[in-house]
């Protein structure tokens, strides 16, 4: 039975994908291009904040080939000094959210219980004081908050995505399908993406591959050639959401189960706290940059 465990206590898995340092003078470098065009956006087969379906004019832009791993923000944090809000001190500024239910929860339905504040976590320690991301330069950097995620596509000389163009891209040329593969969950009874099996919250069977995390481009790329659009982390975008102090996150994570969140699709969305990081919380950048030749 395999359950989720912190990072210091897994071992390494090698790297499903090569993952080059960032070069903030190539602008176009690890991204693909997303063609412009008119996308469906939103859902009303799943949950309400996906209603109504509508519609969005997008531009071509380019965009990242899989989310941002540690060591493409590590080079960031070198190159720059650059410290993460859960690494700051201060009364809104340190720690994030670690996931690791208590052993003897009484109410499964209250998400307090499933989730802890730890004042040690950060990128550096995505799961508080006893993990690690030594050896996972090719894992997607977490614990990063909203002015973190849009410092490091600055440096880039990128930006964050729309939600409309994070979900143009995300759908990979395949509009209207509830996944970004196509209609169904499992194609064949294959695992598509990075989301938990078993008895949610208490274990995550790793049947898909992965209990827990995974490095970057296990999973079969979408009609755009980009990785990891559906589960393993949610990923930030700029839109705001309706309360203000928040953005919209997309994409769904490893903690998405089929029983209690089911939000590894591209009209999946929800708030993320733009003050606050969690382990299961990254993202990827973009460049509105002219077409390629």
């Amino acid at each position: 039975m395999a359950s989720l465990a912190a990072c210091s206590d897994e071992p390494a898995i090698e790297a499903c994908l090569p993952v080059t340092l960032p070069d903030p003078a190539a602008l176009a470098s690890g991204m693909v291009w997303v063609p412009a065009g008119t996308v469906q956006l939103g859902s009303e087969d799943f949950f309400p904040e996906e209603r109504p379906v509508r519609t969005a004019d997008v531009d071509g832009f380019w965009i990242g080939i899989h989310e941002v791993t540690n060591g493409e923000f590590a080079a960031f944090v070198e190159a720059t000094g650059y410290v993460t809000l859960a690494e700051r001190e201060g009364p809104d500024a340190g720690g994030g959210g670690v996931f690791g239910p208590g052993v003897q929860v009484r109410d499964w339905s209250d998400i307090r219980t499933w989730w802890r504040f730890d004042p040690r976590a950060s990128w550096r320690q995505p799961q508080g004081r006893s993990s690690t991301i030594e050896g996972r330069d090719s894992w997607p950097v977490v614990q990063i908050a909203y002015e973190d995620a849009l410092a490091y596509a600055r440096w880039r000389g990128h930006d964050l995505p729309g939600e409309a163009e994070w979900e143009h891209a995300a759908r990979g040329g395949i509009d209207g399908a509830p996944y970004v593969w196509g209609d169904e969950m499992r194609p064949d009874g294959a695992y598509m993406a990075n989301h938990w099996q078993g008895a949610f919250p208490v274990q995550d069977s790793g049947a898909d591959g992965h209990a827990g995390l995974a490095p970057v481009g296990c999973y079969a790329p979408n009609g755009y050639g980009l990785y990891d659009m559906a589960g393993n982390v949610w990923e930030w975008t700029q839109d705001e959401w309706e309360q203000p102090g928040f953005r919209v996150i997309k994409g769904g994570s490893f903690l998405c189960s089929d029983s209690y969140c089911h939000r590894y699709r591209p009209a999946a969305r929800q708030p993320g706290d733009e003050r606050f990081s969690t382990e299961h919380l990254g993202f990827r950048t973009i460049w509105r940059g002219p077409a390629p030749d």
